[in-house]
C-alpha cells in the first residue's frame, strides 16, 4: 500500500507501507492491503505505521517511534482517505 502523510505545513511521508492503525473517531481501525474504499474522521491518537520506512532527517523529530518494523506518529484530529491500495491521511 502506498501511503502519504501531510500536514499543514508539509508532506512528512510519502511511501509504500505494510499496514496502518489509526485512531477514528468511533475506534480504533487497521488498513490492509485491498482495503474497501473509506473516508473517515480521526481523533487525537497515534497513528501505528508498519513496515521498514525511510523518514527524512529534518522530519524525524515529528514521529514518536521510529524502528525497523513499526513508526508511531502522533495526531491532534486528522482525516483519512482510502482508495486502490493508496491512503492519503491528512492530520494536524
Amino acid at each position: 500500500m502506498y501511503l502519504e502523510i501531510i500536514s499543514p505545513e508539509a508532506t512528512l511521508f510519502s511511501g509504500e507501507i505494510e499496514s496502518l492503525t489509526l485512531p477514528g473517531t468511533n475506534g480504533s481501525f487497521q488498513l490492509l492491503e485491498n482495503h474497501a474504499p473509506i473516508v473517515s474522521t480521526l481523533q487525537a491518537g497515534v497513528v501505528k505505521i508498519k513496515g521498514n520506512i525511510t523518514l527524512e532527517e529534518s522530519i524525524k523529530e515529528q514521529f514518536e517511534t521510529v524502528s525497523k518494523d513499526e513508526t508511531l506518529y502522533a495526531i491532534a484530529s486528522g482525516t483519512v482517505e482510502v482508495s486502490d491500495n493508496k491512503i492519503i491521511l491528512l492530520s494536524d
